[in-house]
């Protein structure tokens, strides 16, 4: 059983970028079924406020660390070689990773056109993969022909890995929703993954992400759509944070998911 990290009662593996890989390769060749999640400040704090998304995390095969908090609480709980997994990284070593070859990858997610852009951008850099499909869900829920559509047209390709492009939590319900119905092995929700590797939104300089800065470059990109989000959530995690670290204020962690995180295909 992975190692879980206490982030204000959300728990978080203790992984790193190479751990991953090796995690998400072995399920995928034993033919496990599950999704993953990469969690930050913006995901822990959305599962503050609502229980069903702590429950989606508790729930999930795995939960990276995508943040520089995260690493440092679990640094400050003793597991050293944690890292951040930040998910257009995650992306660009699976489609570029020897271990990866064979998979058939499915893209779902971004406003019209951004998943059909990514694909492009990504058989440019990486011309052997092997990515069968698309979709752009709506940003309302989907009707029941939508959702038959969909699930007809990834059971025509059955990829081994749907990579869901979606903000938090929106892209951890989706895939708790639909992957008992759809037929894939793993579903990997990567947040803005789409628009960094399509140019909508640049990546922040090496020592800002190493800083836990990349949030604020971020912001000046889009500062009418962000600053709200920032400001809800980052200094109360910083206070509760601390607040945790000192013993002043406890934080349960779910032990047992309340559906099963994996199943054998």
């Amino acid at each position: 059983m992975l190692p879980r990290v206490n982030v204000l009662g959300v728990g978080v593996h203790a992984v790193n970028m190479r751990s991953t890989i090796s995690y998400l390769e072995a399920w995928i060749r034993d033919g496990v079924k599950g999704y993953a999640c990469l969690a930050g400040v913006h995901g822990v704090m959305e599962a503050q406020r609502d229980p069903c998304v702590k429950s989606l995390f508790a729930n999930a095969l795995l939960v990276a660390p995508d943040g520089m908090p995260t690493v440092w609480m679990g640094h400050m709980q003793g597991y050293s070689t944690m890292q951040r997994v930040f998910g257009p990284d995650l992306m660009i070593e699976i489609m570029s990773g020897q271990e990866f070859r064979s998979c058939v990858h499915f893209f779902c997610g971004g406003e019209p056109g951004i998943a059909e852009r990514l694909r492009e951008t990504m058989l440019r850099r990486f011309p052997w993969v092997q990515i069968a499909g698309t979709y752009s869900p709506p940003f309302r829920p989907m009707t029941r022909i939508e959702e038959g559509e969909l699930e007809d047209k990834v059971r025509s390709i059955r990829p081994d890995i749907i990579w869901v492009g979606l903000s938090t939590p929106k892209q951890e319900r989706f895939m708790a929703r639909y992957l008992s119905t759809l037929d894939t092995k793993l579903m990997i929700g990567v947040g803005a993954a789409f628009l960094f590797h399509t140019g909508a939104i640049k990546d922040s300089p090496r020592w800002m992400k190493r800083a836990g800065l990349q949030w604020f470059h971020r912001l000046m990109q889009e500062p009418r759509r962000l600053w709200r989000r920032y400001l809800m959530n980052n200094l109360p995690f910083v206070v509760f944070a601390l607040l945790q670290s000192m013993g002043v204020k406890h934080y349960r962690l779910d032990t047992e998911s309340k559906a099963p995180a994996a199943v054998q295909l």
